[in-house]
C-alpha cells in the first residue's frame, strides 16, 4: 500500500496573530511557521500503518513556493520515504488544493489519501472532502481511529451525536482529527539528515491546475474586545443583573 500525505505550512500554533492595520489580511511577516498539527496527525498514521507493515512507502506533498520544503522535511525527519513540492506562488483556496491534488494523486497512484481536517490559518475544512468528490472515491472525514483490513479501511469518526464507524473501499480520501494519535518527537540528526534528501519539485503550470483564486478577501478585522466583568455582592443582585438582561421580572 502507498500512502499520500498533504502537508501545510501555516503560522506555528503558539503564535498569536494580528490583522494588518490596512485590514486586508493577518500579518504573518517574520512569524515562525511549522506543519499544520492535524497534517502532522495524519503523517504520523501514515508512518504508524507503514511500521505495521501494512503501508510499503509514504509520501508527503506539499503545495506553495520554496518555503514549503520546511515542512516536507519535517515529514521526511519523521520517517517519510519521500517528498513532493507542487511549486506555485498563487493563493491557493480549497478548491485549487484539492485539483492540485488530484493531479498528485493521478501520478502517483496511492491506496490511501490522508489530509488534516483543517488548516489552522483558514479553517475551512474543505480539501478533503472536495479532493474525494473530484477523485469519485470514499471518503472519511474527522477521523479518530484508522484499521485496514482487506480492501477497506475501517475508520471511527465524530459526528454530532457520538461516533459513528465506516467500511470505505480503497482508495480513499481521510481527514484526520487530533484524537487520532500523538506526533513523535523528531530528533535532530534525523532533521539533519531530512535535511540532505531530495524533494521532487513540479510546477502547478505543468499539472494544468488553474490555481488563481475564485474569491476575493474584502476585509478582515479582529473580533471585538470583550467587555470586563463586575462582581456581585449577593445572589439577589445576581438575579436582578441577569433579569434585567432578559427583560423579565423575577
Amino acid at each position: 500500500m502507498k500512502i499520500l500525505v498533504a502537508v501545510k505550512r501555516v503560522v506555528d500554533y503558539n503564535i498569536k496573530v494580528y490583522v494588518k492595520p490596512d485590514g486586508s489580511n493577518v500579518d504573518i511577516e517574520g512569524l515562525k511557521m511549522s506543519m499544520n498539527p492535524f497534517d502532522e496527525n495524519a503523517v504520523e498514521e501514515s508512518l504508524r500503518l507503514k511500521e505495521k507493515g501494512i503501508a510499503r512507502e509514504v509520501v508527503a506533498v506539499s503545495l506553495g513556493n520554496t518555503l514549503n520544503q520546511d515542512v516536507l522535511r519535517h515529514a521526511l525527519a519523521m520517517g517519510a520515504d519521500r517528498a513532493i513540492l507542487v511549486e506555485t506562488d498563487a493563493e491557493l483556496q480549497p478548491l485549487a488544493v484539492a485539483k492540485l491534488l488530484k493531479a498528485v494523486v493521478e501520478r502517483e497512484n496511492p491506496d490511501l489519501i490522508l489530509l488534516g481536517k483543517q488548516a489552522i490559518d483558514s479553517d475551512a475544512g474543505q480539501a478533503g472532502q472536495m479532493l474525494a468528490a473530484l477523485l469519485n472515491c470514499g471518503q472519511g472525514t474527522y477521523v479518530s481511529t484508522i484499521n485496514i483490513e482487506n480492501d477497506e479501511v475501517i475508520v471511527t469518526r465524530e459526528v454530532d451525536g457520538g461516533t459513528e464507524t465506516l467500511a470505505i473501499s480503497l482508495p480513499a480520501v481521510l481527514t484526520t482529527d487530533l484524537r487520532l494519535n500523538e506526533p513523535r518527537f523528531v530528533k535532530l540528526p534525523n532533521l539533519m539528515m531530512a535535511r540532505k534528501k531530495q524533494i521532487e519539485t513540479i510546477a502547478a503550470t505543468d499539472l494544468g491546475v488553474v490555481a488563481e483564486p475564485r474569491f476575493n478577501v474584502l476585509n478582515v478585522s479582529a473580533p471585538p474586545t470583550r467587555k470586563s466583568g463586575i462582581r456581585v455582592n449577593s445572589v439577589q443582585e445576581l438575579l436582578q443583573k441577569l433579569s434585567d438582561l432578559e427583560g423579565i421580572t423575577l
